[in-house]
């Protein structure tokens, strides 16, 4: 069993997804010691996003020389997703969506004919097998409901492209309101913590 974790926030250690992110991460090892996990840090090594030549490259154009390393880059990224069983994402909310840094992830790995085709029916996902759990960290309030749910466009995003790819029911533990003020980030992380560790083991 393979365990692919992501971690996408720009605060290193004072960033509330990767905490809780890694408190997943600790809680699926310690029911199955035997995972085999790899770990990506898409601020350490940073995807660049895509351009005309990588789009020229994926419909059969030769590829530049200095597009090489990149494109093996890609190839690699999409290889860890392929081959993982879990996915585990940690992924904050900036300007009301997701990082960029993971969007350029999520370029490389929806990948037609790899995670999704096209069928005389529509898109079909290829990836529908994998358990894919999202950590996600917001500033303030935007549930159902708030002033500001019509600016949630994270969870509804991954929500939206994961499910394009197969992968229908995601799980999401969500720490919210963690600009609000010291309280508010202190007991949202705390709960995110704790359902980390209530965690389904499978």
């Amino acid at each position: 069993m393979k365990l692919l974790h992501i971690d996408s926030s720009v605060l290193g250690p004072h960033s509330v997804s990767r905490q809780v992110s890694a408190a997943i991460v600790a809680r699926l090892r310690q029911a199955t010691p035997s995972l085999e996990l790899v770990y990506r840090d898409l601020t350490q090594t940073p995807l660049a996003h895509l351009s005309g030549s990588h789009l020229a490259a994926a419909q059969g154009a030769p590829a530049p020389a200095e597009l090489a390393s990149d494109l093996a880059a890609s190839a690699a990224v999409l290889n860890e997703f392929l081959e993982a069983d879990t996915v585990v994402i940690g992924a904050p909310m900036y300007n009301f969506t997701i990082p960029s840094q993971l969007k350029a992830w999520i370029d490389r790995v929806m990948a037609a004919g790899k995670t999704f085709k096209y069928g005389a029916n529509g898109p079909e996902g290829l990836v529908g097998g994998k358990r894919v759990i999202f950590a996600i960290s917001r500033g303030g309030y935007y549930g159902p409901g708030t002033p500001a749910a019509s600016l949630e466009h994270l969870e509804t995003y991954l929500r939206g492209v994961f499910a394009f790819m197969g992968i229908t029911n995601p799980e999401f533990i969500v720490a919210d309101g963690i600009q609000v003020g010291p309280e508010h980030r202190e007991k949202a992380l705390a709960g995110a913590l704790q359902a980390a560790i209530s965690l389904r083991a499978a």
